[in-house]
């Protein structure tokens, strides 16, 4: 038995007696029946969560029927220890839907009262009523949206045509300083991808200040890491015969890349491509509700007015424009492939 999987087990156990210890003390007492724990985690709390940890890992190890104890002894395991590993995972399945629920504050009887009822309905009969005397307007906004994705995706494509090759674990495994820049250029990528695009807008209109410059520069970060992940995977499944074939020939390393990794990629880098601005186009309308300009903007300030018939015509016109970029981008995509 490794020690990386007894590790592994341990912490298993430990992170999920934990969960189970903060989710019964934070929502099950201090939301369902009442309790009042504060507002602020007290360090007596923390070492209570520390316990449930240290505690569930320990039962783990000697009694072994936690799902911590099925990786290490599952072929060895009794029924009953099987049977009560299981009841857990299922108690903590349960108890993490009734906690989501609770804090979700999901209420089917708040959405089908007669008031909720009344406010849909004269919502959506306005936006059934589109105002069409603001269609250029919107139209001009709907083209801003259009320019703002495509030259997020013209600007991203060269750094994420880079970082594809970079990014790649087949083609930098070779020597320890290469296979370190992998490592961080891994870390990078996956930083900016894991904040959302609506945040990445907040920090640059900070920066250079509300408008479809802001929105462009948000868009154009993701890109570059959201296509530099899909570039850089798709050569990690690239077939290395081919590659292998060209390193025979004693070629350079950049020739190597260039005759034998090129070849299989480009169809798939088209695609991808073509996709991520189809992506983007809609991506630049929700960019635009927190000021990245665009039709986005537009929506918001007649939504803060209330006037839901001019919200109604740049509704229908988003559909439209998104439904038409998505048929294209789609049908491109087949050709391609």
């Amino acid at each position: 038995m490794s020690l990386a999987l007894r590790i592994r087990a341990l912490l298993a156990d430990a992170l999920l007696g934990a969960y189970i210890g903060a989710v019964v003390y934070r929502i099950v007492w201090g939301q369902i029946l009442g309790g009042s724990p504060p507002e602020s985690v007290m360090l007596a709390e923390w070492l209570g969560y520390a316990g449930c940890a240290g505690g569930f890992a320990l039962v783990g190890q000697l009694a072994r029927c936690t799902p911590g104890a099925w990786l290490l002894w599952r072929e060895s395991m009794r029924p009953w220890q099987r049977t009560v590993a299981q009841h857990v995972v299922w108690a903590t399945v349960v108890l993490t839907i009734w906690t989501g629920w609770s804090v979700a504050r999901v209420s089917p009887v708040e959405f089908f009262s007669a008031k909720g009822l009344e406010s849909a309905a004269r919502l959506f009969g306005a936006l059934l009523r589109p105002e069409l005397s603001i269609l250029d307007a919107a139209l001009l906004a709907m083209l801003q949206t259009i320019y703002i994705a495509l030259m997020a995706t013209l600007l991203g494509l060269p750094p994420a045509l880079l970082l594809g090759f970079l990014a790649a674990r087949n083609l930098m495994r070779a020597h320890p300083v290469t296979f370190a820049l992998y490592a961080v250029l891994r870390v990078w990528i996956n930083f900016v991808r894991s904040v959302e695009p609506l945040i990445w807008a907040v920090i640059f209109s900070v920066w250079v200040g509300i408008g479809p410059f802001a929105g462009m520069l948000a868009m154009l970060l993701h890109t570059v890491a959201a296509l530099a992940k899909l570039y850089s995977e798709q050569v990690e499944s690239i077939d290395p015969g081919l590659v292998e074939a060209v390193e025979s020939t004693g070629a350079h390393p950049i020739q190597v890349v260039f005759y034998g990794v090129v070849p299989q990629v480009l169809l798939p880098f088209l695609a991808f491509t073509i996709y991520r601005w189809d992506t983007n186009v809609r991506m630049a309308t929700v960019i635009g509700l927190v000021g990245g300009g665009g039709i986005g903007t537009l929506l918001m300030q007649y939504q803060g007015l209330a006037r839901w018939q001019e919200v109604g015509m740049i509704v229908l016109l988003i559909a439209a424009v998104v439904w038409v970029m998505d048929y294209l981008s789609a049908r491109i995509r087949e050709m391609l492939s």
